[in-house]
């Protein structure tokens, strides 16, 4: 069986941002067109960041499908850690401030920036 492959940022039980991966089957459709099942959205948004663009750190405030549409986009976790995402990549941004917390920015969240020398188109789909 085909599969497609999540990628999720997402806030741990330490309430840092980390990555990982899940595994979504795709059993509808038919052996030349394999499909997940049909998830809810609750719209689109589309974004343009200029050549040099970079946030501070900041959480997702509701989880949100991202979608690299051109150029290059880079997100920055508290470890130091960093993953780049390219024209047509994606990631499921779910990385939100737990509950009753106040926002820290030396503790929750990522930052994102625009890569290269291309400005960075990208579609964020609401959940």
């Amino acid at each position: 069986m085909t599969h497609f492959t999540k990628v999720v940022l997402f806030t741990d039980t330490d309430g840092k941002a980390r990555f990982k991966e899940e595994t979504l089957p795709m059993e509808e459709g038919n052996p030349q067109s394999q499909l997940t099942d049909i998830f809810s959205a609750e719209g689109y948004q589309l974004r343009y960041s200029p050549v040099g663009f970079r946030s501070q750190f900041h959480v997702t405030g509701k989880p949100q499908w991202v979608f690299i549409l051109s150029g290059q986009m880079e997100i920055g976790l508290q470890d130091g850690t960093s993953r780049i995402f390219s024209a047509g990549d994606h990631f499921y941004s779910a990385d939100t401030l737990p509950e009753g917390a106040t926002f820290d920015p030396a503790v929750h969240g990522h930052w994102s920036r625009q890569v290269g020398d291309e400005p960075l188109r990208t579609l964020f789909l609401k959940d």
